[in-house]
């Protein structure tokens, strides 16, 4: 189990994380081609919809999704 921060944009508010068993490789297959029409079409694409196109191109795999990650400071 891997867990990733995702940044898709220029506003960190805008980034969230995955618990995943994906690997780097696959997220960026998904969601590389995703950021890019984002991009050059002046489309606006939400956190959700990179998770749902996630979980549709690999629906047996664990694709957990969080806005924030807790830390433990000792």
């Amino acid at each position: 189990m891997n867990i990733y921060r995702i940044n898709t944009s220029a506003w960190e508010e805008e980034d969230f994380f995955l618990l995943t068993t994906l690997s780097e490789q696959q997220i960026r297959l998904v969601i590389q081609p995703m950021v890019d029409i984002e991009r050059e079409e002046d489309q606006v694409m939400f956190n959700d919809e990179y998770l749902e196109s996630l979980r549709n191109a690999y629906p047996k795999e664990v694709i957990n999704q969080y806005n924030e990650i807790e830390t433990l400071n000792f």
